[in-house]
């Protein structure tokens, strides 16, 4: 079985071929007794055969030489890192269907990523010869670990931090240089919430990488809410000595918008490195981390061979679906135990997913079994113990009029109060907005605010709140503003939810451990007690049979008890059954359809937060352009994620009537012939769904 890239023929052994995907589909299905598929496949075995390396090797149609059949000789030639081919290429047969997978798409990576190359340096050649992209620089991370600490040593010293604060995050920061020399593997790293867990967490990267030998630093965050402001402060650290390339920032926002530092992110080098992840520092999502590890497409698989040797640091780790989490960690933990590198889970509460180990090992022979890297963990939490947190009576119920009166007390003149949903977060901001008045330091925040509003807003959030002159500050919020969003109020109200959330919460109050007597949190249970559908509603049901017993959040003991009930009431090993059976089948296709993080039958919708950004997206749309990437890459600060939507939403689809061929996920609310915007987007609310609230995502 061949693989061909460009000038260069791969040959694999020939039962490798049941691993690589299988048989051709034609073939399979005229093997199922469907007669109209004999032909076709009778040509797919007619093709297959003159790639057999016998055949090539007296006929090949390029006239080219075959490479070494060695399997040994063929890895070291494009895939370095390994030094021999995985045993689950060879035997299909093997019970660890996550990790054979991987071991496919690693190699497949290497491959199509050559031929990238390749075909892009033979259409850039000059006077006949091939021109190479530059290659990225070196990680250096003895250097970089230099600089990183004068930077935290800087940072300790400007700080307004109080001095506990302070000490939790230099306790923090040895406590993972001394991990670094431990050897690659699995590590957790559970400290509290404003411990310093961003710088620390490179710290222990760069040593790890500097005594292991390790070539990349992969950072891996789930919300784009808070990968900016990580992206800011790296290059802030490593930009001005290491060089422009040397942090690469890939989502679906990088290089949309000029950075706060005046740095524009959408140049050429980065859309290239971007392919491949070609540069020692990447920052990225988790949606495009972990959907292209279980992804069959070229594009999205091109660069996994680069975490081969590299330390891969998961922030909030909380935040990966419990339905996904054993494929996940079966991944992860082969990308560990076969191609020598480190993941690291940071989060303040750290999941139990080693109650979950016998069931990883049915997809991987080495299952989960991380190492902790704080030394004293239920020390650093008792340290860190910075608010007072006020549990409700269960039968007790808060009306959303009388919180409204409570928030816009004069004794609450900066607060925080995060809700479940967003219904529930827009009622709420107008019964105070009612009470206060227009132009009062008032905002709202929710996923119903495109990317740029809502960074537009907790940019004025974190002025106000850094104002030594203490104007007044009050936030309605859903979730969004949890989970790594550094925002630092006195005060905090909780809806009563998960307890992870409610402990992440907990971590925007007080969060520089400044207040006198410590904040405050107040749990409460709204009289409309309602949660998102799913997992989240479960989670929920799981912290009021703790809530009983007035829980103490700064306990990380705690959480492996919720998470226990979680998993046990859950049963993630028994959830997601079409991804299991894709996974089990080895079925390429099947486990890239169903391995997904965000919301299934979700739409963008273009809104005019900006109206001449919209007005001039839509012109360019609908000048024949189409939807280019180019063209998704500037919208997408623009747009908020909806359910598709129906007939009585007043949006319509993005694309000339004539061009039915452009893709009809891309919406925009409703506009005349003179252009004018329908009023359908609030600069304090965001959008407006006037019709019906079906369209919303939770």
């Amino acid at each position: 079985f061949s693989f061909v890239s460009c000038s260069n023929v791969f040959t694999l052994p020939r039962n490798a071929s049941q691993s690589l995907g299988g048989m051709p589909a034609d073939f399979a299905a005229a093997l199922r007794g469907s007669p109209c598929t004999w032909a076709r496949a009778k040509a797919s075995r007619d093709s297959l055969r003159s790639l057999s390396p016998g055949q090539l090797n007296q006929h090949h149609p390029l006239n080219l030489k075959l490479s070494s059949p060695a399997d040994n000789a063929t890895v070291e030639l494009q895939f370095p890192d390994a030094a021999t081919l995985p045993d689950s290429l060879y035997n299909h047969q093997t019970t660890y269907a996550a990790a054979a997978m991987l071991d496919v798409r690693m190699l497949f990576s290497a491959l199509v990523d050559a031929d990238f190359l390749e075909t892009e340096a033979h259409f850039n050649a000059k006077n006949g010869q091939k021109q190479y992209r530059q290659r990225a620089p070196d990680l250096n991370p003895s250097d970089a670990l230099d600089i990183l600490a004068a930077y935290v040593n800087k940072v300790a010293a400007e700080t307004e931090a109080s001095d506990v604060v302070k000490e939790v995050r230099a306790q923090l920061a040895s406590d993972c240089l001394a991990a670094g020399e431990k050897p690659p593997g699995l590590f957790t790293l559970t400290a509290p919430t404003g411990s310093g867990k961003t710088l620390a967490m490179m710290v222990f990267a760069l040593k790890h990488a500097l005594c292991h030998n390790l070539r990349r630093i992969v950072y891996v965050i789930p919300y784009l809410s808070i990968i900016e402001q990580t992206v800011h402060v790296y290059r802030k650290v490593f930009e001005k000595a290491m060089g422009p390339d040397y942090v690469l920032e890939h989502h679906s926002l990088a290089g949309t918008r000029g950075q706060d530092d005046g740095r524009e992110g959408d140049c050429e080098s980065a859309r290239l490195a971007a392919e491949n992840w070609d540069a020692p520092i990447v920052i990225t999502t988790s949606v495009q981390f972990l959907e292209s590890l279980f992804s069959n497409r070229p594009s999205a698989c091109r660069k996994l061979h680069r975490l081969a040797r590299s330390v891969i640091l998961f922030d909030e780790v909380q935040t990966i679906p419990l339905y996904l989490a054993i494929p996940t960690l079966a991944a992860l933990s082969h990308l560990v135990e076969r191609y020598r590198s480190t993941v690291v889970f940071a989060t303040a509460t750290q999941p139990a997913f080693t109650h979950l180990h016998e069931s990883v090992k049915k997809w991987c022979a080495s299952g989960w079994q991380p190492t902790e890297i704080v030394q004293h963990k239920s020390a650093m939490f008792n340290k860190l113990r910075r608010n007072k947190v006020d549990w409700p009576e269960l039968d007790a119920r808060l009306g959303w009029p009388e919180l409204a009166e409570i928030l816009a007390k004069d004794t609450n003149r900066r607060v925080l109060c995060v809700v479940n949903l967003k219904r529930h977060a827009l009622e709420l901001y107008r019964l105070v907005r009612d009470k206060l008045g227009e132009d009062n330091n008032l905002f709202h925040l929710s996923t119903n605010m495109c990317p740029a509003h809502r960074k537009d807003v907790l940019r004025a959030i974190r002025n106000l709140l850094g104002d030594r002159g203490r104007p007044p500050c009050r936030l309605i919020s859903t979730q969004c503003v949890e989970a790594g969003v550094d925002v630092d109020f006195p005060v905090v109200y909780r809806a009563f939810g998960p307890l992870d959330s409610i402990a992440q919460a907990a971590g925007r109050c007080n969060r520089n451990g400044v207040v006198p007597d410590k904040g405050r949190l107040v749990v409460f249970l709204p009289e409309d007690e309602k949660y998102p559908q799913g997992p989240y509603e479960q989670a929920a049901g799981v912290a009021r049979t703790l809530a009983t017993e007035k829980p103490d959040i700064d306990d990380p003991e705690l959480f492996q008890k919720y998470y226990h009930r979680l998993y046990n009431i859950t049963q993630p090993e028994e959830r997601a059954a079409a991804l299991t059976e894709a996974i089990t089948n080895r079925d390429f296709a099947e486990t890239c359809r169903h391995y997904k993080l965000i919301e299934k039958g979700a739409v963008n919708l273009l809104v005019p937060y900006d109206p001449e950004i919209f007005l001039s997206l839509l012109a360019e749309v609908r000048g024949g352009y189409g939807l280019t990437s180019r063209w998704v890459q500037k919208a997408r600060p623009y747009a908020v994620s909806i359910y598709r939507p129906g007939d009585d939403a007043p949006y319509v689809r993005i694309s000339p009537d004539d061009h039915p061929e452009i893709p009809d996920d891309w919406y925009a609310v409703a506009w005349n012939r003179n252009e004018e915007v329908i009023d359908y987007y609030h600069p304090k609310e965001g959008l407006i769904h006037r019709t019906t609230e079906r369209h919303w995502i939770a």
